[in-house]
């Protein structure tokens, strides 16, 4: 009890000031303690003794890098260009795919994606706490969900088990990954039926589960992070080692994961090798809490622009209507596009998300208008597109 008591009592004074009016606390001017005022009780809806409890939570979350040693700040060398485009994709809350050799990081890559993920908003912590409750996962003396999920299912899962089900339905991983993120190691290796149930809920965010006694709708507005080698030997476009498999291999491999899921993932990562004079440089880069302090720029800008709007918290979760409010592109921008819709042959999803992202990108940058340079690099990030891969 005690125990307890001094950490909600301690977690606020080490609070950062920036955190604190996030949730609506002022932080006080001699002893920088943190003091609830009125409008945060009104925005928590909850006593005082909960809004102190939740603050201890979200102070937890600030240390997720330090306490479990995932921090990008230990990447070397080569590891440092892919992770550079995870940012975009925890700013806007896109999907994305790694794909490389085995060795080269892709599962260490994600499992360092939860340090640069920006906090869950309270709206967003209810409607998780709310799944993780009615699963029966959400601890004893745990009150409240305040980290984002980091689910990683094993590729052996089975449909029920990956979009919810039984008898009585339950929420599966995909709902339990709700605002959160939902990691596939090994994407080839799953059942392609379970892959393909997993199209509409991805589109609709939301997947209805139908029984006979009974219907239930499970939210599932979660960020898809999938890892898979480029062919069966793992060493097709590797920079040194000759690939094994043949052509047709290669694309029957690739065909494991059929086009309108690939469709619905917008960023393709390629990760490359990491050479021994790099992982041996000991230089650290970017720590893990200054790119997270964008991604949470980037993230307030997009709570400011989707304020008053119901299940709408990043790009990501834009209607083809609000694209054309908040992505609109000059005739410079419009060409680009063009040109890459016909040489790539992509689908209109496709040009939706390709748009969701330079919104992104642009948000990153602090920039109101989407430029031709935002755009340009939405567009390469559609790599396994192009006609070289599998072929």
């Amino acid at each position: 009890m005690l125990a307890a008591l001094l950490l909600v009592f301690t977690a606020p004074l080490l609070l950062s000031q920036n955190k604190a009016f996030q949730f609506g606390f002022k932080v006080g001017p001699n002893i920088g303690w943190i003091k609830p005022d009125a409008e945060g009780y009104e925005r928590l809806g909850v006593d005082a003794g909960f809004a102190w409890g939740f603050v201890a939570e979200v102070f937890l979350l600030e240390n997720y890098a330090m306490n479990t040693g995932f921090d990008v700040v230990y990447l070397n060398g080569s590891f440092s260009y892919p992770h550079q485009k995870l940012v975009p994709a925890s700013a806007g809350g896109h999907n994305v795919i790694l794909i490389g050799p085995p060795g080269s990081g892709k599962t260490m890559l994600a499992k360092r994606l939860p340090s640069i993920l920006p906090p869950l908003n309270l709206e967003e912590a209810l409607e998780t706490t709310k799944i993780h409750s009615v699963s029966g996962i959400l601890g004893q003396n745990k009150a409240l969900v305040s980290v984002r999920p980091f689910r990683s299912p094993h590729h052996t899962i089975s449909d029920a088990g990956l979009v919810g089900g039984g008898t009585y339905p339950q929420p599966g991983e995909i709902s339990l990954a709700h605002h959160g993120v939902l990691f596939l190691d090994e994407l080839p290796e799953f059942k392609r039926s379970v892959l393909e149930v997993m199209r509409q809920p991805m589109e609709d965010r939301i997947v209805t589960i139908s029984r006979a006694r009974i219907s239930v709708d499970f939210p599932a507005s979660f960020m898809l992070v999938a890892a898979m080698n480029p062919c069966p030997c793992g060493y097709y476009n590797h920079p040194e080692q000759d690939c094994v498999c043949s052509p047709g291999i290669v694309q029957k491999y690739l065909n494991k994961i059929s086009g309108p899921l690939m469709d619905r993932i917008d960023l393709h990562v390629e990760v490359v090798p990491v050479p021994f004079k790099d992982l041996a440089d000991r230089r650290n880069g970017e720590k893990s809490e200054e790119i997270r302090n964008r991604v949470i720029k980037a993230r307030k800008i997009q709570e400011n622009r989707f304020a008053g709007k119901s299940n709408v918290y990043c790009n990501a979760q834009m209607s083809s209507k609000m694209l054309q409010t908040y992505c609109d592109i000059d005739d410079t921008g419009r060409l680009l596009l063009k040109n890459a819709m016909e040489r790539l042959s992509l689908s209109a999803r496709a040009y939706d998300r390709i748009l969701k992202v330079a919104r992104t990108i642009a948000d990153l940058e602090d920039s109101e208008s989407i430029k031709t340079e935002h755009l340009a690099e939405a567009i390469q990030y559609r790599s396994l597109d192009r006609e070289n891969w599998g072929s």
